[in-house]
């Protein structure tokens, strides 16, 4: 046995050393745009089959059912109201369905906000002819880091703003279209070039401007302009306009082509890329307010920090024709809060009071694993009814922007009424 192991052994010792003197074939690393190519292909399958599977099944998505409770909150008044309203039978409101022994009654979103129009002592904006006056606001959210909260802030701020009465387009100008997806679009399948904000980008003379683009979602009182990933040809051509065109404004194309939707929304609201592009550069020149969503983090509040060195940077250039140019206001978000013992939070909440003062928002969206379980996902702390698992959990979420939601409403709200 001794013998066999020493032998063993001494085959080992040698087959190692002729590993060590031999020349092992290289690895070859490189990648051709071809291969590429090919994997882009074989992912495109892949996505497709995921999203199929995530949003399965059709319809994509649907919006919320309302208790009766639900509607007392967002109206402002008692349960006991809510019920003899709904059941006084005089037509003026939409009754519900009785749920179990008719204690309590279930409402679509649309009975939702007709609730919310007619009775909350919400201010509503008056339509005159069709069309809304005063008119509308836009308001961007942006920000340069990715993983910030933004897409998802910007859809929570549309959804939450419809549940006071208001009428809101959202117009998605991130190529990788994750707010178009948010509202139930697949971006490669559902939507083509032509849908998006680029027709007018090339040009602005084209029939309807952007009215054209708009379309509904499963949210009632909320439209889309959805996004593509072709959207990234803005930032050849708008560039390019201004060698060719002497004179020509870049910066102005967007803020003029969504001037005509101001009479058709109490509120336009904008997502970006996370980026500082000629697109996004637009829609922060149309934009009458900003939200900058930023996770408590020490890269992200940095990041947060770069966006303004650079977009005072780049807008040295066309500045002197924007000297009447303000914000109704900018207003720092803190989203994805943590509040757990190891947290870099406390520290980074207060480098942000220093460093933004007046603009840091006392109100904060808190973390949340919930929305990342795959039943979630693609969906927003809104489109989860009361009766689903998870709803009493997400309550700490959807307060808070609820809050934040009345906050900036009630700013416009108080514009509009006066200019009455």
């Amino acid at each position: 046995m001794h013998f066999l192991y020493s032998e063993l052994s001494r085959i080992f010792r040698i087959n190692l050393r002729m590993v060590k003197t031999s020349q092992l074939p290289a690895v070859d690393r490189t990648v051709p745009l071809e291969q590429i190519s090919q994997f882009a292909e074989k992912v495109t399958i892949f996505t497709d089959e995921l999203r199929e599977t995530i949003l399965a099944p059709r319809p994509r998505k649907t919006a919320p059912i309302f208790k009766t409770g639900e509607i007392a909150d967002l109206c402002n008044i008692s349960h006991s109201q809510v019920q003899y309203l709904a059941t006084k039978g005089d037509g003026e409101l939409p009754p519900g369905k009785a749920a179990g022994t008719g204690r309590t009654r279930t409402f679509t979103l649309e009975e939702a906000r007709i609730w919310v129009q007619k009775v909350s002592d919400i201010y509503q904006t008056p339509l005159v002819t069709g069309t809304r006056e005063p008119e509308g606001k836009i308001i961007i959210t942006a920000q340069l880091k990715g993983g910030s909260a933004k897409t998802t802030t910007t859809m929570c701020l549309a959804q939450g703003l419809t549940l006071r009465g208001r009428k809101v387009l959202v117009v998605d100008l991130d190529p990788q279209a994750s707010l178009s997806e948010l509202c139930g679009l697949y971006a490669e399948k559902d939507v083509t070039p032509e849908d998006t904000v680029l027709p007018y980008i090339y040009d602005q003379q084209i029939e309807g401007g952007l009215l054209g683009s708009i379309q509904s979602t499963y949210w009632d009182g909320l439209d889309l302009i959805p996004a593509h990933t072709e959207l990234i040809g803005a930032e050849f051509h708008l560039p390019a306009m201004q060698k060719i065109k002497p004179g020509f404004r870049f910066w102005t194309v967007l803020r003029e082509g969504l001037e005509p939707l101001r009479k058709h929304y109490d509120y336009i609201l904008m997502d970006t890329s996370p980026s500082l592009s000629y697109m996004n550069l637009n829609a922060l020149l149309a934009a009458d307010a900003m939200v900058m969503p930023m996770v408590p983090e020490n890269l992200d509040f940095i990041s947060s920090l770069s966006f303004w060195r650079l977009f005072s940077d780049v807008s040295k250039s066309f500045i002197k024709y924007e000297a009447d140019k303000k914000y109704d206001f900018v207003s720092l978000l803190l989203s994805k809060v943590d509040y757990g013992r190891t947290s870099s939070a406390p520290i980074v909440r207060a480098w942000a009071q220093s460093a933004y003062e007046k603009w840091l928002h006392s109100i904060e969206v808190p973390a949340s694993s919930v929305m990342s379980t795959g039943a979630l996902a693609f969906s927003t702390v809104f489109d989860v009814s009361s009766t689903h698992s998870a709803a009493k959990s997400l309550t700490r979420v959807r307060q808070p922007i609820m809050d934040y939601c009345r906050w900036l409403d009630e700013i416009y709200a108080e514009k509009w009424r006066s200019a009455q």
